[in-house]
C-alpha cells in the first residue's frame, strides 16, 4: 500500500477536482481513497509514505497516437534527404526507417519511447507502429517491452500497400494475430487495434482484407486526410472525399480513431459524428511536416471527440497541449479560442478513448480508478486552485518536471531514479541498434 501525499492534489474529478494539501492512498493497482494528508497519514499508518513535499499530485498522461518505430531517428541524417513536401518527407525518411527496422530495432525503439514517456509522466500510450523490415511478431515484441516497463499500451500494424502485397498481408496478419492474442490473455495493461496507414497508400481491396481479418474484434486506428495525398488520391481514384472512403469499405465506428483529418471538410465531419468515430490531433508534427493545421475547434463544436497525441515529435503532453493552443488561436487569428477544447482534447477526451480499450478509469484520481499518479516538481509563486491549474499547466509546467510516476499501482519513477530499469545498459545497447539502423540507412 502507498500513501503519495503533501502535495497539491489536482483529481480531474468534477466531484472533487482539488485538495490545497493532500495525497492518495493506493492499493494493489487502484486508488482506494483521497483525502486530507495529517488524515490518510492518520488512518494508513502502514502504508509507505512518497512524499509529494508540497508539490503537484495528479494522473497520469495519456498519449493517443504515436509512433516506435521513429524512436532510433533522433539525430538521424539521411544523405541525399531534403524534403520539400510531405510525400517527400514520408519517403525519404519514415518509410525509409522501417523499411530497415528489424525486431532488434523495434525491441529498443520501443525501451526508449516507453523510458522517455515514464520520464514525462505518460504512462498509457496508443502506438500505430511500422517496421517493414521484419512484421511478424513485432508488436509482441513492443508487448513484451511494454509488460517488462510497467507501462499500458494499445498497439496496431500500420498496413499499407506502399512495399507490395507480401509486405500487406503479413502487416494484416499481424494485426490479427495481435487482437486474437489480445482477446486470449486479457491483460488490463494490453490491448489493440487494428491499424492501417493512409488511404492514399491503402486500396479498397486491401480494406476489405482488413475488415475481413478484423472482423468487427476492435476498431481502426488510420491516418486520414493528414496532407493532401489522401485528398487527391480518394477524389481521382475513386470519385469521394476521404471519409466517404472510409464509410463505404466499413472502417468507421465508435472505436475507431482517425488520426490528423486536416483536410476534412464539414460534410465529412457530419460522418465523423454520426458513426461516433473518434479522432487524435498531432500539432507539433503537423506543424513540423508543414501539411496543416487541423480544424480542432469546429470538429469539437459539432460533438466530434478529438483527443491529443504526439505523434512522436515529443513524448511530452504537456509540450504538446501548449502547442495545440498555439496553433489553433494562430489559425484562427484570435487570441481568445481554444483554451477549454485543447485542455478537453488531454484531460477529458483522452480520458474517455482510453476508456474504449481499458476497462479501468483513466486520467483521473478517484476511488476505483486505475493508480496511474504522477508527482510534478512544481512550486507556485502565484496563487493555485481548481480555478486556475490550466493555466500552470500551460505556462509553467513541462513533462520533465515530473518527478515520480506510478502505474497501475506500480512505482516506475521516483525522485526522478527509475525503478527496476537499468537505463544505462538499455541505452548501450539501444545505441548499437541505432548504429545498425543508421548503417543500413546510409550504406
Amino acid at each position: 500500500m502507498y500513501l503519495i501525499a503533501n502535495g497539491k492534489v489536482i483529481t480531474r474529478d468534477d466531484a472533487m477536482p482539488y485538495m490545497e494539501n493532500g495525497g492518495v492512498v493506493v492499493e494493489g493497482t487502484k486508488i482506494i481513497e483521497l483525502g486530507e494528508t495529517a488524515a490518510l497519514k492518520a488512518k494508513y499508518p502502514d502504508a509507505e509514505f512518497i512524499d509529494a513535499k508540497g508539490n503537484v499530485i495528479m494522473p497520469a498522461f495519456i498519449n493517443v497516437h504515436s509512433h516506435i518505430y521513429s524512436a532510433l531517428a533522433r539525430g538521424l541524417s539521411i544523405k541525399g534527404y531534403n524534403p520539400t513536401n510531405f510525400y517527400e518527407i514520408l519517403d525519404g525518411m519514415w518509410w525509409a526507417i522501417d523499411r530497415n527496422l528489424d525486431l532488434e530495432g523495434t525491441r529498443y525503439s520501443a525501451y526508449t519511447t516507453f523510458i522517455d514517456s515514464i520520464k514525462t509522466g505518460c504512462t498509457t500510450l496508443f502506438d500505430h507502429h511500422a517496421s517493414f523490415c521484419e512484421i511478424p511478431g513485432s508488436l509482441f515484441t513492443i508487448e513484451e517491452v511494454a509488460k517488462e516497463l510497467g507501462v499500458r499500451a494499445c498497439l496496431c500494424y500500420e498496413v499499407s500497400d506502399r512495399d507490395g502485397e507480401e509486405k500487406c498481408d503479413l502487416a494484416i496478419r499481424e494485426n490479427g494475430d495481435f487482437i486474437r492474442h489480445c482477446a486470449r490473455e486479457k491483460n488490463p495493461m494490453i490491448s489493440a487495434m487494428f491499424g492501417g496507414h493512409a488511404l492514399f497508400t491503402i486500396s479498397d481491396r486491401t480494406f476489405e482484407k482488413m475488415v475481413k481479418e478484423n472482423n468487427g474484434m476492435t476498431g481502426f486506428h488510420i491516418h486520414v486526410s493528414e496532407g493532401m495525398n489522401d485528398v487527391y488520391d480518394t477524389a481521382y481514384n475513386y470519385g469521394t472525399r476521404s471519409v466517404n472512403r472510409l464509410l463505404n469499405n466499413g472502417i468507421l465506428g465508435p472505436k475507431t480513431m482517425l488520426g490528423h483529418c486536416i483536410h476534412v471538410n464539414p460534410a465529412e465531419m457530419d460522418i465523423i459524428r454520426e458513426t461516433g468515430t473518434m479522432v487524435c490531433n498531432n500539432p507539433e508534427s503537423n506543424m513540423g511536416n508543414a501539411v496543416g493545421c487541423a480544424p480542432v475547434l469546429q470538429m469539437i463544436k459539432k460533438g466530434i471527440t478529438v483527443g491529443l497525441g504526439t505523434d512522436s515529435y515529443t513524448f511530452d503532453m504537456l509540450e504538446s497541449l501548449k502547442v495545440a493552443l498555439i496553433i489553433q488561436r494562430h489559425n484562427a487569428c484570435m487570441p481568445n479560442v481554444a483554451w477549454c477544447e485543447v485542455t478537453d482534447m488531454l484531460f477529458k477526451n483522452n480520458r474517455k478513448i482510453a476508456a474504449k480499450y481499458f476497462d479501468a478509469p483513466l486520467g483521473i484520481l478517484k476511488p476505483g480508478a486505475a493508480a496511474d499518479v504522477i508527482v510534478m516538481d512544481y512550486k507556485c509563486f502565484t496563487p493555485f486552485s481548481d480555478a486556475n491549474i490550466d493555466g500552470h499547466m500551460i505556462f509553467g509546467m513541462t513533462g520533465r518536471q515530473c518527478e515520480t510516476t506510478m502505474c497501475n499501482g506500480k512505482l516506475l519513477m521516483k525522485d526522478r531514479q527509475l525503478i527496476g530499469i537499468d537505463e544505462e545498459a538499455i541505452n548501450a545497447r539501444t545505441m548499437e541498434a541505432s548504429k545498425k539502423l543508421w548503417s543500413r540507412l546510409n550504406g
